[in-house]
């Protein structure tokens, strides 16, 4: 059985941990926090900081086929650039497209050295949309509706205009001649632009030929996904993030059959093959939810890390459920079928479910 092992406990691990074991892999997990949101999740934990005890991981890479950082610490992200040669396995991670994708000052300069559509930069007129350069997903990001709204703003904030539109995220994994792009899928974000639903979206072929571009100009060897806006006007890409992602493979999982750590890992040892589409057999809708009063309200997934001792509580054909635990109840819910109709027939046995309503037929 292969095994892997991922640096980091919260979202992004959890992700690479759940298709870890849907690809019969043994996880292992090493994260500094020993109260580490997934560590019931995985097969053994190791509580260390890598970066002032090397030496153990080292150790530890002699005992697993691949490592995956699953976590956005610069600073650890970059101390494991400088001893990955000491490795005994694959690192699964591409450290100059991440620090590209990190950037996302950086990231818009090269959109626009390939001629990839990007939203405007400083428009003449509100509104618009700011967000940090060096920030993850939706962190720190507001609309200004007029001028005086931009008085006080910390300069390094990254100032748009405000696109209005779908929200699509695409995968792509390469193993630096080859690059494979797996399934579309659309964000649903809350009133905090946190993401708290990903289903699968047809066939975008734009949006393929951007993430191909994307990948091959920066020669990628790793994971990276691409999030654009479905504007009136075309696709605009927001960013890139050259790392494994939170949500959005899971719902590319059921719904198309690929599991992108597998074919991450496959990007390390024997390459990828390139897909013109990846075949949809399945609806999925993955959602993160939150009890209170006896009600189940969408969260977005920066709200829903902040628990503790998360830890699958349902598992049947089409439902699975995750539990995370705090001063409110708070739910991954993970439902599929062969059609949009099915899945939210799961979808509503799994709410049911949750709030102990008994169960009933479902034709």
């Amino acid at each position: 059985m292969k095994r892997i092992c991922l640096i980091g406990g919260k979202l992004q691990g959890f992700e690479a941990a759940y298709h870890a074991k849907k690809a019969s892999m043994g996880v292992a997990l090493v994260d500094r926090n020993e109260n580490a949101f997934i560590k019931d999740l995985v097969d053994e934990f190791h509580c260390f900081d890598v970066t002032e005890e090397p030496e153990k991981l080292i150790e530890i890479s002699a005992t697993v086929d691949a490592m995956l950082p699953v976590n956005e610490n610069f600073g650890t992200i970059d101390f494991l650039e400088t001893i990955k040669d000491r490795l005994h396995c694959p690192l699964l991670f591409d450290f100059d497209a991440y620090r590209i994708s990190r950037d996302k000052s950086t990231s818009k300069k090269y959109f626009r050295s390939i001629g990839i559509p990007t939203p405007t930069d400083r428009p003449s007129h509100p509104p618009y949309f700011i967000k940090p350069s060096c920030m993850s997903s939706s962190i720190g990001t507001a609309i200004i509706y007029d001028d005086e709204g931009l008085k006080g703003l910390d300069p390094t904030m990254l100032i748009e205009e405000y696109v209005e539109g779908d929200v699509l995220s695409l995968e792509v994994v390469g193993d630096g001649e080859h690059f494979a792009v797996v399934k579309e899928t659309k964000v649903h974000i809350d009133d905090t632009y946190d993401c708290h639903m990903v289903t699968p979206i047809d066939h975008n072929p734009e949006l393929r030929r951007i993430t191909y571009e994307l990948a091959r100009n920066l020669k990628l060897k790793g994971i990276m996904d691409v999030e654009a806006i479905d504007s009136p006007q075309g696709l605009k890409v927001l960013e890139i993030d050259a790392r494994f992602p939170s949500q959005t493979p899971t719902a590319v999982y059921h719904s198309s059959g690929v599991n992108l750590l597998e074919l991450l890992f496959k990007a390390f040892t024997e390459g990828v093959q390139e897909m013109p589409q990846a075949s949809v057999f399945n609806y999925c809708v993955y959602e993160h939810l939150i009890l209170r009063d006896g009600q189940l309200s969408p969260i977005g997934e920066h709200i829903l890390s902040m628990g503790k001792n998360y830890r699958p509580i349902h598992g049947s054909e089409g439902i699975e459920i995750f539990q995370r635990d705090g001063e409110h109840k708070a739910f991954t819910v993970i439902t599929w079928g062969k059609d949009q109709e099915k899945a939210e027939m799961n979808r509503k046995k799994a709410h049911e479910m949750i709030l102990g309503i008994p169960k009933k037929e479902v034709e």
